[in-house]
């Protein structure tokens, strides 16, 4: 997901080092379901919580979860409510039963698995665009929280463009005609607009058949598209303008080297030189920039009004060869 900051935002590296350091990630506690904080994105413990490279900012947000399956837990209670059953003679009431179960997770917490994920953040300050690696609004939701909570001030706004994507998609296919730069690629996801949500999935298929015209004729909308920019980016289009899948082709990280520190910075200069490329030729081929839409932020985060959108934008991914990311 690509955002632009609002124009009236300022600050620095340190002052935002500074303020992530307040919320470092710390793994989930024996009776803890949950935890989130920053981490380091260079891998290094104890490093710094966020990177500049070559202008670009870069911060990565942990997410940890304990694993405790619904049957698991559901097993649980049924033991206790069985047990007061039998030595008391009565069944547990709803109430009784909720605080059960509260006391069956606080129980089984401790032996639970632990899931974690992360979450790339790119800053562009010069070009005023902040990037996620995700393609989930409830987890895009969680990283924006957590992101406004450690540098004051900052608003940011969802980019739209002049034209949908999904009409853009389905103008390529019909033609039979990428926009400039960009290739289509075997897969596509056509769905109808009526109640029914019938679907045509094509996977390591040719679009370029009379079918696909014939499905979108019919009435069903591209609502996924996989692309190729440029022989460098492959990635897979939404109609909500995501960009999923994004893989970055033979040869566009050959000359970086093999030394971890050296090749992390290599890697985040050439992802953000490719996709600083990529994204402005997108918007082009979605009709241009239009405005923007206001981040629906949660409880406590303050949005600010549209700002006027500049001539070139970017995305964010630090990434090694043929890695796939979401925006």
């Amino acid at each position: 997901m690509v955002y632009r900051i609002g124009s009236a935002w300022s600050t620095t590296v340190e002052q935002i080092e500074e303020n992530l350091t307040k919320l470092r990630f710390v793994p989930c506690s024996a009776s803890q379901e949950q935890s989130i904080g920053w981490v380091e994105p260079r891998g290094q413990a104890n490093g710094a919580l966020i990177e500049a490279i070559g202008g670009h900012w870069m911060l990565k947000l942990q997410i940890e979860n304990k694993v405790l399956p619904a049957s698991v837990v559901k097993r649980k209670v049924e033991e206790i409510a069985a047990h007061i059953e039998q030595t008391e003679g009565r069944k547990p009431g709803k109430k009784e039963r909720k605080e059960i179960r509260d006391n069956a997770l606080l129980e089984l917490l401790p032996m639970a698995f632990t899931k974690q994920g992360s979450v790339l953040v790119w800053i562009d300050p010069t070009e005023r665009l902040l990037t996620l690696d995700a393609s989930a609004q409830g987890r895009a939701d969680t990283v924006m929280t957590c992101l406004m909570e450690c540098v004051p001030g900052l608003t940011v706004e969802l980019i739209q463009t002049a034209q949908s994507p999904a009409v853009c998609m389905a103008g390529w296919l019909v033609s039979r005609e990428a926009p400039p730069g960009f290739s289509i690629d075997r897969e596509c996801e056509l769905k109808s607009t009526d109640e029914n949500k019938a679907t045509v999935r094509y996977a390591k298929h040719a679009l370029d058949i009379d079918e696909v015209r014939q499905h979108i004729e019919g009435g069903k909308v591209p609502t996924k598209l996989a692309m190729t920019w440029e022989g460098r980016v492959s990635f897979l289009l939404t109609e909500t303008m995501q960009v999923k899948k994004l893989t970055f082709l033979e040869g566009v990280f050959e000359n970086t080297s093999g030394e971890k520190e050296d090749k992390f910075d290599a890697d985040v200069a050439i992802s953000t030189g490719e996709l600083s490329q990529l994204i402005p030729d997108l918007l082009l081929a979605l009709g241009g920039e239009q405005g923007v839409e206001t981040f629906s932020a949660p409880a406590g985060v303050v949005a600010t009004k549209p700002v006027k959108a500049t001539t070139q934008t970017t995305a964010a991914a630090t990434a090694t060869e043929e890695e796939n990311l979401d925006f």
